[in-house]
C-alpha cells in the first residue's frame, strides 16, 4: 500500500508537472503589455546627421515603447574592421552611428534604473525592432556579438528541441525582435543549440502576392485576400510575431487612403483578430497623417495627408488592439495611446479626409 501510495503521489506530480510544461508552450501574447498596443518609433534614428533626437524622443513618449533601428555593416577601409552601423541605407558611409553607441549607450539609464527597481511586472519596458538594410552573414553574426554583451538586459528563451514548442519569455528590461528573412533565422535560431538562449524574435512569414500580378493587382489582392491565406503558418520557438503594412487594409495602402469606412474597420479588426487568434503579436506599418510643410524626414511613403485621417487610424488601430502601431510622429500617438482604449468603440471615430 506504501509503495501504491507513493506512486500515485508520483504520477499526480508527472501530471502536474506536464500541465505546467504544455502550458508553457503555447504563445503568451499578455507577456507584452497585457496584449495593448504600444508606439512603435518607426525609423528611430538619424539620417545622415540629421534628427539625432529621435531616440530620446521615443523615450520621453513613454513605455513601453518599440525602437525601430535599421542596421548595416560597414567595413574601414583603412584597418578592413567591420562594424554594426545604424543606417537608412545598405551602403553605409562610416559616418554612422554603431548600434552599441546610439541604442545601447543611450538606453542604459533607463535599463539600470528599471534593473535597480525590479519591477518585473512592467518588463519589458523597450522593444528593440531590427529592421536589416541586408542579410549579409557578417552583418548578422555582429548583431549576434552586441546583443550577447547586453544579454543580461535582454528577454530571451531556450531554444528547444521542437520549434513549435515555445519556452517562456525569461522578463527583462529589452525584448528583441527581428523581421523574416530566413537567413536571419539561420544565425539567431538554427545556429543557437537547443538548450541555449534565444536573444531576438522573428516574425512569421506572410504570403507574399502573386509574381504574375500588375501592380494595381497586387494592391487589390493585399485587401481582398483572406486573413487565413495571408497568414497561416503558427508560431514557433523563434517566430512571434506578424509585421504587416497597411496595403492589407486599406487598397493601395496610406498614399491612397480615402475616407474611413467601416468595411475598413472591419478589415483591420479580421486581421489582427486572426493574428492574435494564431499567437502572434501585430504590428502594423507605418501611419502617418501631415502636410509637406511639416515633414521632418518622414517621406510621403506612409503619409495619409492630414493629421485629422491618421488620428481616424490610430484610433482604430487602438480599438482593434494592434500591438505595435509604427509612426514617425511619436508624441502625437503616444498621446492618444494614453487615454483608455476600450472608449474607442466603431461608430465614434468619425471620418476622415485628405
Amino acid at each position: 500500500m506504501k509503495h501504491k501510495a507513493v506512486a500515485r503521489m508520483a504520477l499526480m506530480a508527472g501530471i502536474a508537472f506536464s500541465s505546467v510544461f504544455v502550458q508553457a508552450q503555447g504563445p503568451d501574447l499578455d507577456f507584452l503589455n497585457h496584449n495593448e498596443p504600444i508606439l512603435d518609433a518607426h525609423n528611430c534614428y538619424p539620417y545622415q546627421g540629421k534628427w539625432n533626437d529621435r531616440i530620446q524622443r521615443a523615450l520621453n513618449s513613454g513605455f513601453p515603447v518599440s525602437i525601430e533601428q535599421d542596421l548595416a555593416w560597414y567595413v574601414d577601409p583603412g584597418t578592413g574592421k567591420g562594424r554594426v552601423v545604424v543606417s537608412h541605407t545598405p551602403q553605409p558611409t562610416g559616418d554612422e552611428p554603431t548600434l552599441e553607441d546610439y541604442f545601447f549607450k543611450q538606453v542604459s539609464p533607463v535599463v539600470e534604473k528599471a534593473i535597480a527597481e525590479n519591477k518585473r511586472n512592467q518588463w519589458p519596458l523597450i522593444v528593440l525592432h531590427f529592421d536589416f538594410k541586408d542579410n549579409q552573414s557578417a552583418l548578422l553574426k555582429g548583431v549576434w556579438q552586441v546583443l550577447g554583451r547586453h544579454e543580461e538586459w535582454l528577454s530571451t528563451a531556450v531554444k528547444t528541441s521542437d520549434p513549435e514548442k515555445l519556452s517562456p519569455i525569461d522578463r527583462k528590461p529589452i525584448l528583441v525582435v527581428t523581421e523574416e528573412a530566413d537567413e536571419q533565422q539561420k544565425v539567431f535560431y538554427d545556429d543557437v543549440p537547443v538548450g541555449g538562449r534565444l536573444r531576438l524574435f522573428g516574425s512569421a512569414h506572410t504570403h507574399p502576392a502573386p509574381k504574375n500580378m500588375t501592380k494595381e493587382q497586387a494592391m487589390h489582392w493585399a485587401v481582398t485576400v483572406s486573413p487565413e491565406e495571408l497568414l497561416h503558418e503558427k508560431p514557433t520557438n523563434y517566430r512571434r510575431w506578424w509585421n504587416s503594412s497597411w496595403y492589407a487594409v486599406e487598397e493601395g495602402g496610406e498614399p491612397r487612403a480615402g475616407d474611413w469606412t467601416a468595411a475598413d474597420d472591419a478589415r483591420l479588426r479580421a486581421l489582427v483578430d486572426h493574428g492574435h487568434e494564431m499567437g502572434y503579436w501585430v504590428r502594423f506599418y507605418a501611419l502617418d497623417g501631415f502636410a509637406p510643410s511639416e515633414d521632418q524626414g518622414w517621406g510621403m511613403s506612409y503619409n495619409f495627408g492630414s493629421r485629422e485621417a491618421v488620428v481616424t487610424r490610430w484610433k482604430a488601430a487602438i480599438a482593434a488592439r494592434v500591438n505595435f502601431i509604427a509612426t514617425n510622429q511619436y508624441e502625437a500617438l503616444a498621446g492618444y495611446l494614453k487615454q483608455d482604449a476600450k472608449e474607442l468603440r466603431p461608430g465614434t471615430m468619425g471620418g476622415a479626409k485628405k
